[in-house]
């Protein structure tokens, strides 16, 4: 078991010795604060487990502390400690959430107790929201198809052991989830799940986020950031979209699955992490490979148990189910009476391909479920790139002024939009950052624009 790291906030220093010297020698990890703003910093980036607070301190006093500390996380325990107890602080200390409150001069086996007991209720809290989102995330993995039944097997086969994961599939198919039922099932489940978004970090900041950084190791550092994989330790790093990953960066990471250790930016101090890493990509890593963008040693790291997420394409059969599921689950959230759907709207919604898969089938339930006037949804309510699928193929004109020749307003909108796309790209020498920082989207949404409009250099360069 990791050790609980204890935030002690009190302006006396010979009582925070005093803890420490106890706290430590009963295992727990000891973090201590004089003020209270040092107190809610440390708060912040150390992410303890249980504060110990005094009520009487220069500057913000105790209560305003714990107002502040209840802002920013209402199940984190804190245990108030005062040298000028009164009956009304106590009960002023409850009322603000306070587990317990304790009197100075105080035993130090009265402050074990307390403490033991916030950070077991802590624990039965976190197992029962674990197990609430556990069940929320098998309800939301729906289908029977026979692709979906191989990674079901995939991630039962995987889950139990610290292998790393690689999971591929395009955007929108659900690898985030496959990530987190990998992590709620596996043996780290009472750990932290950290997901970093690799493709949303600019690149000068994806070091620091990772490994973290000391105070004034850069500008703009002024204070100490414990990195995503120190704070995942013992637990699961998600690190998704890695195909964007600059090299650099690769190197690091490779270093962390070879040594399982970090060194922070700024610092000579190697740090040792136990991290189980789960990566994702909607990128062709052995693409990548060729092109010379990826490591190869990092891929064969991160590949020891692939997982591959079929398109929702290939598995109409799973269609109808989701769309029901999602009928259901709007339907409550919405507070709206669920809607039934004729067998020829499902067939439609089978029909369609379904570019941002499970997402965009999603996103198209919703709107349906609040944008249709009667208790049934028909074919007539199908979005119209879901009627016309014809439409959603995105005809590729040959020149930028084909693009107002389509017949619909869709055919012109997609013919427009990928003549912008290519004109840009062209612009820019088919660098796809350099495009996607010029027009303002994420690098990821370029990548699907690219696919959903067939666009490539060398058919469009």
């Amino acid at each position: 078991m990791p050790k609980s790291r204890i935030l002690v906030i009190d302006d006396e220093a010979a009582i925070r010795d005093s803890l420490k010297m106890t706290l430590e020698y009963e295992g727990y990890e000891f973090v201590g604060a004089a003020t209270g703003q040092e107190g809610l910093a440390l708060a912040e980036r150390e992410a303890p487990d249980l504060v110990l607070l005094d009520v009487k301190m220069p500057g913000m006093d105790g209560l305003e502390v714990l107002d502040r500390l209840r802002a920013m996380s209402e199940t984190l325990p804190v245990v108030v400690i005062s040298g000028h107890g009164t009956i009304s602080t106590a009960v002023d200390a409850t009322k603000k959430g306070a587990f317990d409150f304790i009197e100075k001069p105080f035993a130090s086996e009265r402050v074990l107790v307390s403490l033991r007991n916030a950070l077991d209720q802590r624990q039965l809290r976190d197992e029962n929201k674990s197990l609430k989102r556990a069940v929320e995330v098998r309800h939301q993995m729906i289908g029977e198809s026979p692709a979906l039944r191989q990674v079901m097997a995939a991630i039962g086969r995987a889950a139990p052991t610290n292998a790393t994961v690689l999971i591929t599939g395009e955007s929108g198919v659900g690898k985030e989830l496959i990530a987190r039922t990998i992590h709620r099932n596996s043996l780290r489940s009472r750990d932290r799940f950290v997901q970093v978004n690799c493709a949303a970090i600019p690149e000068d900041l994806i070091e620091s986020e990772l490994f973290g950084h000391e105070k004034g190791s850069f500008t703009g550092a002024t204070e100490k950031q414990v990195g995503k994989f120190e704070q995942a330790d013992r637990g699961t790093i998600f690190l998704d979209e890695i195909g964007d990953m600059s090299a650099k960066t690769q190197a690091k990471v490779l270093r962390v699955l070879q040594e399982g250790e970090v060194e922070r930016l700024g610092s000579a101090r190697t740090i040792k992490v136990d991290v189980r890493v789960i990566a994702a990509t909607n990128k062709n890593l052995e693409e990548e490979i060729e092109r010379g963008s990826f490591r190869e040693d990092l891929y064969f790291r991160l590949a020891v148990i692939p997982i591959h997420v079929p398109p929702l394409r290939e598995r109409p059969e799973d269609v109808p189910l989701l769309v029901r599921h999602y009928i259901d689950y709007f339907s409550r959230e919405n507070n709206v009476r669920p809607k039934r759907i004729t067998q020829a709207a499902l067939e439609g919604l089978q029909r369609y391909r379904w570019k941002g898969n499970i997402r965009e089938l999603r996103n198209t339930v919703e709107r349906m479920i609040i944008m249709t006037s009667g208790d049934s949804i028909d074919v007539a309510d199908l979005p119209d790139i879901v009627r016309s699928p014809g439409a959603a193929a995105a005809p590729r004109p040959s020149s930028d002024n084909e693009a107002a020749k389509g017949g619909t307003l869709r055919e012109f909108k997609d013919n427009a939009e990928r003549a912008f796309l290519v004109a840009k790209l062209r612009e820019n020498g088919w660098n796809i950052s350099k495009t996607a920082e010029v027009i303002d989207t994420p690098r990821s949404n370029l990548y699907k624009k690219l696919e959903q409009y067939q666009i490539s250099q060398e058919s469009d360069g």
